[in-house]
């Protein structure tokens, strides 16, 4: 629901994010992201998620709202397009939802808004009574700080190019993939040089 790179959230210990970092060009990530009933971190709900998986290959479901779930935002609706009678009409259980997320992702899915995302995501499993099977990590821990910094600008580029309407969860999700695309490229194109120094 709109790009929050977050820098705070993300779980992996020190030897991971090394693990991580040094290894970056042979890192294949699976991204995610959701749309929600609004922006409020106790009552809010999703409504829509969309996962990009490591070659790229796009999957998103409307989520049908669970009873107890009654918050909404007639400002976000305005941004995402999406109406609660649409999610009635159309939308997939959230048991089923659940289960295709746990069916499909590998063991650690990168999101740009970490605190939302991960609020939903409990939403969703919650309701669904599942655990799920992955982890969801901050986008910021594939990241140093010159690549945080330049995430905003890449993105945005890359919205441009592809010239989807942003704040629908597999869009969202594909723009995470070909960002990081982009800045995996360029840190591959310095390895050589770290490279030949560290056998030197």
């Amino acid at each position: 629901m709109g790009s929050r790179l977050g820098c705070g959230a993300g779980k992996l210990s020190e030897k991971q994010l090394i693990s991580y970092t040094d290894s970056m060009t042979t890192i294949q990530p699976a991204f995610i992201d959701f749309e929600a009933s609004s922006l409020d971190l106790i009552a809010s709900y999703p409504i829509e998620v969309g996962i990009c998986m490591p070659d790229g290959t796009l999957h998103s479901w409307l989520i049908c709202p669970h009873v107890l779930w009654q918050d909404w935002s007639e400002s976000a609706e305005q941004i995402h397009g999406i109406t609660r009678q649409t999610l009635e009409a159309d939308g997939i259980a959230v048991g089923e939802v659940a289960r295709a997320l746990n069916e499909l992702l590998p063991a650690q899915v990168f999101c740009d808004a970490w605190t939302f995302d991960s609020f939903w995501l409990h939403r969703l499993f919650r309701a669904a009574r599942i655990t799920p099977a992955f982890q969801l990590e901050s986008i910021s821990a594939l990241l140093d700080t010159q690549q945080v910094r330049q995430w905003s600008a890449i993105r945005q580029q890359v919205i441009t190019e592809l010239g989807l309407p942003v704040h629908r969860a597999a869009n969202d999700a594909l723009i995470l993939h070909k960002t990081w695309e982009r800045i995996a490229r360029d840190h591959e194109a310095m390895v050589p040089l770290t490279g030949q120094s560290r056998q030197a």
